[in-house]
């Protein structure tokens, strides 16, 4: 039989003071060898920019005056784990089983082992997922996956992003730059969250994990992320000369366009709707409605479709504003904040879903809140 998940713990770690979005670039550095036409775009398009977003502050690991990385993917998930595991009131050694998710790695060993070395956890399960924004979810969904059939007792969920590192001047081939490659140094910053699972009912903070959910539904849709990395290895010179390695994102796009619509409606509520159909609930049980999406015209629409069957606008719940947009890792750090800030009543729920633009790959979860 399936045994109940449950919340034990959570946490987060944003690194460095917070960023006002007009110091974006003091802090990532300005591109001063860019085409002449490429920065004139970038003036022109900062403060709408600015208007578009609904992040005002931002977290980087990257010292503005030294150029140097004061955390790393590795570091800021094991802070965040710390937090997380003292929350549960739980040693690092009670772990068995670690699951990690990042946009995309290039790292041997990989992160995942790293970070449980550094834990000092000599021997546990552990798996690595890279898929994009998906990934924390994805990470959830297997540590849910397993914990449920009783595989294992007590998972740690990681997530982090030095999205810093590919965004800032010392990274690009200025001279290859382009729209596409610098549309997200206004959207991505950085940050790592983390959770614990476990079937010890004692131990939760309040939340049984429900569902968890995941999906592609971009095998007909052309990718809107991405790199021009081929999928086997080459000259990191031919890398460089043909900035190959710039992360990219195609900036011309809305809900309303064909892409982003599934019979007459959004993808995201498409893919919310699947997810509704395996786990049955009662729409207006839904208290907080936590939405990864950082541009205020694409929530906006969200919200209306969802008011339209329903779910009142205040439900929506983000953090994004305060905390900034650090990608995959935003769902650890906003399920830490509603399970340590928000109090909901028995039976109320919490949640959670994403579409990321690289392929559209969609995934979410359903928290319920239970009584002592």
């Amino acid at each position: 039989m399936p045994q109940p998940v449950y919340i034990a713990g959570s946490g987060t770690y944003l690194p460095g003071p917070p960023v006002a979005f007009d110091d974006i670039e003091r802090v990532l550095g300005r591109l001063t060898e860019a085409p002449e036409k490429i920065q004139r775009w970038i003036e022109r398009t900062a403060p709408v920019m600015k208007e578009l977003l609904a992040v005002r502050w931002f977290h980087y690991a990257l010292d503005p005056v030294t150029r140097r990385f004061t955390d790393d993917n590795v570091s800021m998930s094991v802070k965040a784990a710390r937090l997380a595991l003292e929350h549960a009131g739980l040693a690092p050694t009670d772990v068995d089983l670690i699951c990690y998710g990042s946009a995309h790695q290039d790292q041997m060993p990989t992160t995942s082992v790293r970070i449980q070395a550094e834990l000092g956890i000599e021997s546990c399960e552990e798996l690595g997922l890279h898929a994009n924004c998906t990934s924390a979810y994805k990470a959830f969904y297997l540590a849910h996956q397993l914990v449920r059939a009783g595989q294992n007792r007590c998972a740690l969920v990681l997530s982090s992003s030095v999205a810093s590192s590919e965004l800032c001047a010392e990274y690009y081939n200025q001279a290859r730059v382009d729209r596409e490659s610098l549309f997200l140094r206004w959207f991505l910053c950085d940050g790592a969250g983390a959770v614990v699972l476990c079937a010890d009912r004692a131990r939760s903070k309040g939340f049984e994990v429900e569902t968890s959910y995941i999906e592609s539904v971009g095998g007909k849709r052309d990718p809107l992320m991405f790199n021009h990395r081929p999928a086997h290895w080459i000259s990191p010179r031919q890398e460089w000369d043909e900035a190959r390695h710039h992360l990219r994102q195609n900036f011309a796009n809305s809900l309303g366009e064909g892409m982003f619509q599934e019979g007459g409606a959004s993808i995201f509520l498409r893919g919310f709707q699947r997810m509704l159909a395996r786990c049955p609930v009662p729409l207006e049980s839904i208290r907080l409605f936590q939405v990864n999406l950082p541009t205020r015209h694409i929530v906006e629409s969200v919200m209306d479709e969802f008011e339209r069957l329903g779910l009142p606008r205040e439900r929506f719940y983000t953090k994004l504003h305060e905390l900034g947009y650090s990608g995959p890792p935003m769902a650890l750090i906003c399920l830490d904040r509603i399970v340590r800030e928000e109090r909901l009543r028995p039976g109320e729920r919490v949640a959670s879903f994403v579409t990321e633009v690289s392929k559209f790959m969609q995934a979410g979860y359903l928290l319920r809140a239970h009584g002592a």
